[in-house]
C-alpha cells in the first residue's frame, strides 16, 4: 500500500513540475511576442516622431547631413549596444530586458534596481524567480519614474532655484557613482580577488585620462574581460589543486 501511496505521489510531483513549466514556457513565448511588438512600435515612434514634426512644421533637416551624423554617432555606439545587450539580458532576463530597454536608464536605475530585488529574494541568474523578480522590479521602478517625473514637471518652476543652488549641484553630479559605490561594496567584499585588479585598474585609467568618464559603457568591455579572465585562472587553479 505504501509502495502505490508513494507511486502516486511521484506522479503528483512530477506532473506539477510539467504543468509549471508548461506555463513558464507559455509565459515566456507570450513575453516576447509582447516584447517584440512593443519595441517595433516603440522603435517606429522614436524614429518617425521628428520627422513627422519636421514634416508638419516644415523644418525638415538635410537628409545628407542627417545620415551622416548618424553613420558616425551610431558606429561609436554599436559596440556599447552590444555590450550592453550581452551583459544585461542574462542578468533581467526576456520580460524585464524588454521594459528595460524601452524605458532606459538601464545602469543609473533598472539595473540596480533588478539586482537589489534579486539579492533581497535570493533568486539566481537564468532562473525561472530572477525573470519573475527581474520584470516586477523593473515595471515598479518605470511607473515610479513616470510618477516622479510628472510630480517634477507639474514643480519644476517652484524647485527650480533650489535645484539650481550650487551648494546641492555637486551632489548631484555624484548620486550615480554614490549608488553604484554602495552596490559595488557588497560584491566586491564577496569576490575580492576577482574585483581588485579591474577596480585598480580602472581607477588609474579614469585618473591618467579622465575623458574617459564619459565613455563608460565601452568601459565595460575591457574590464569585464579582465575579472572573466581572472576568474577563469583562479577556476583553473582550483581544479588543479
Amino acid at each position: 500500500m505504501s509502495k502505490v501511496q508513494n507511486t502516486v505521489n511521484t506522479e503528483t510531483v512530477s506532473g506539477n513540475d510539467m504543468d509549471k513549466q508548461t506555463f513558464y514556457s507559455r509565459y515566456i513565448e507570450k513575453t516576447h511576442t509582447i516584447g517584440r511588438i512593443t519595441s517595433i512600435v516603440t522603435l517606429a515612434m522614436l524614429i518617425g516622431s521628428p520627422f513627422a514634426i519636421g514634416a508638419v512644421l516644415h523644418a525638415m533637416p538635410d537628409l545628407g547631413a542627417f545620415a551622416r551624423a548618424l553613420l558616425g554617432i551610431g558606429l561609436v555606439y554599436l559596440i556599447s549596444c552590444i555590450a550592453e545587450y550581452l551583459i544585461y539580458v542574462p542578468m533581467l532576463g526576456a520580460g524585464g530586458s524588454y521594459l528595460a530597454f524601452i524605458t532606459g536608464n538601464l545602469i543609473n536605475m533598472k539595473i540596480p534596481c533588478a539586482v537589489n530585488a534579486r539579492d533581497i529574494v535570493g533568486a539566481k541568474s537564468g532562473t525561472p524567480e530572477n525573470e519573475i523578480i527581474s520584470t516586477l522590479s523593473i515595471a515598479t521602478s518605470s511607473l515610479v519614474t513616470i510618477l516622479v517625473l510628472a510630480v517634477g514637471v507639474v514643480l519644476l518652476i517652484p524647485l527650480q532655484p533650489f535645484l539650481q543652488s550650487p551648494v546641492l549641484r555637486p551632489a548631484f553630479d555624484n548620486v550615480v557613482p554614490a549608488l553604484f559605490g554602495a552596490m559595488a561594496c557588497k560584491y566586491y567584499r564577496g569576490n575580492l580577488k576577482i574585483a581588485v585588479v579591474p577596480l585598480l585598474l580602472m581607477t588609474v585609467l579614469f585618473t591618467l585620462v579622465p575623458s574617459l568618464t564619459g565613455s563608460t559603457s565601452f568601459m565595460i568591455i575591457p574590464s569585464g574581460a579582465v575579472a572573466i579572465g581572472l576568474a577563469y585562472l583562479f577556476f583553473r587553479k582550483e581544479q588543479k589543486s
